[in-house]
């Protein structure tokens, strides 16, 4: 089987060059095939807690549900982290992509962020509302270059925030001249569940079953307290609660007449007995997880290299969107009750146009590597490329940290 190299990824950033490169890999729980999986949960408009997301697919030739394990957002959030936290590391090829940082001073510490785990990357609203060298952000020479990078002309891009080329980015609170790249990069996993038909013999939508939640506490079950102490006691740790769960003790117990106690449950005091009011896992008989990487997205890019030199431009982001692939995938970690394992060797293949396909063997941590360096070497050569990591240092707005709050999980 072939190596994906150097060679196949200009060819593929080369005019009539194949379309795509799909990695597909069946997975299955950890603990076996007879346990559950706990999927993504959404946020249903007008419903308190999460659901799951169902959708119709094919497997095979067969007509099933199948539910979100991970979203395709969330593949991308998993693949932009492997390459930050290899950039944190100090890792000596991966620190050379440009990245952009800001940094916010809280508590008397420094807390970094960067465009590669920012939710709209370089366009994000925390580098936008920040300043370098103590000018705003969006009036520096070099921001407005990255702004008003082009399909036609996305150097600017490529040599300040590559993965906003890789992962995608919207530039939606522009006037005009928004910039609106598209994803080169997609993937999620999914998971079919066992097909059932009602009595017209339509395929049926899954009904999530329910599981049991509970607490014990050592101490009581039920701890009753009067208005006095509810009120002192929540007021005490006020610093450390979220504003809604302080409101909602506070109304607690306001509520309580004088002679009388509540349950202060609200405060982590007192156990819950089991009941039926959680979301249960689901049971599912094929797990798949499939990325796709579009080499004809890249192609709509230039970098005002030339033909040759374009071409070695898009095979660097193809190498950086592999390697961050490698490392996401060689972490399958998700979400608690969601452990999963690789059933098979992931299957890689290279379209060759015309419904012609080329296997090629998986991409390995080390091979990724390897093969990032020797695009941008080429890069470096064929099209001037200079990728010297940290590409421009935003200091945050202090009054957005000030007003940053954590909300409560009810998902």
């Amino acid at each position: 089987m072939r190596s994906l190299d150097l060679a196949a990824l200009l060819a593929a950033g080369s005019a009539g060059g194949p379309s795509c490169l799909t990695s597909t890999t069946t997975l299955e729980p950890a603990g076996g095939r007879h346990t559950s999986v706990a999927p993504a949960k959404f946020a249903a408009r007008g419903k308190k807690g999460g659901v799951y997301a169902y959708e119709q697919r094919y497997l095979g030739d067969e007509s099933r549900y199948a539910v979100v394990i991970d979203s395709k957002q969330s593949q991308l959030n998993r693949a932009e982290v492997a390459l930050a936290q290899a950039v944190e590391d100090r890792h000596p090829l991966l620190s050379r992509v440009p990245h952009v940082r800001v940094s916010y001073e809280r508590d008397g510490a420094v807390e970094h962020y960067y465009d590669l785990t920012l939710p709209h990357r370089v366009f994000d609203g925390h580098i936008r509302a920040g300043a370098i060298d103590g000018q705003p952000t969006t009036q520096t020479e070099a921001y407005r270059a990255v702004r008003d990078a082009t399909p036609a002309n996305a150097r600017a891009l490529l040599e300040t925030s590559p993965v906003t080329l890789v992962f995608g980015g919207w530039d939606s609170s522009r006037r005009s001249r928004q910039g609106r790249w598209r994803s080169a990069l997609v993937g999620e996993i999914m998971g079919f569940v066992a097909a059932s038909r009602d009595q017209a013999g339509a395929l049926a939508e899954p009904t999530p079953a329910l599981r049991g939640g509970a607490r014990v506490d050592p101490v009581g079950m039920q701890i009753n307290l009067n208005k006095k102490v509810m009120t002192e006691t929540a007021t005490r740790q006020q610093a450390e609660l979220s504003p809604a769960t302080f409101g909602e003790i506070v109304k607690t117990a306001s509520g309580i007449k004088p002679g009388e106690t509540k349950s202060s449950s609200a405060l982590g005091l007192g156990g819950i007995p089991p009941t039926l009011d959680q979301l249960a896992g689901v049971a599912c008989d094929t797990i798949i997880r499939t990325h796709v990487l579009s080499f004809a997205t890249l192609r709509q890019m230039r970098f005002g290299a030339g033909v040759e030199g374009d071409a070695a431009c898009r095979a660097l982001l193809a190498a950086l969107a592999l390697n961050a692939l490698a490392r996401s995938d060689a972490e399958l970690y998700l979400r608690a009750n969601c452990d999963l394992v690789e059933a098979e060797m992931p299957k890689v293949r290279l379209d060759q146009r015309g419904g012609a396909f080329l296997d090629v063997e998986p991409l390995s941590i080390d091979a990724a590597d390897l093969l990032l360096s020797e695009a941008l070497a080429h890069a470096e050569k064929a099209a001037d490329v200079k990728w010297s990591g940290l590409a421009m240092r935003v200091t945050g707005n202090p009054d957005i940290i000030s007003g940053a709050v954590e909300t409560d999980d009810n998902s």
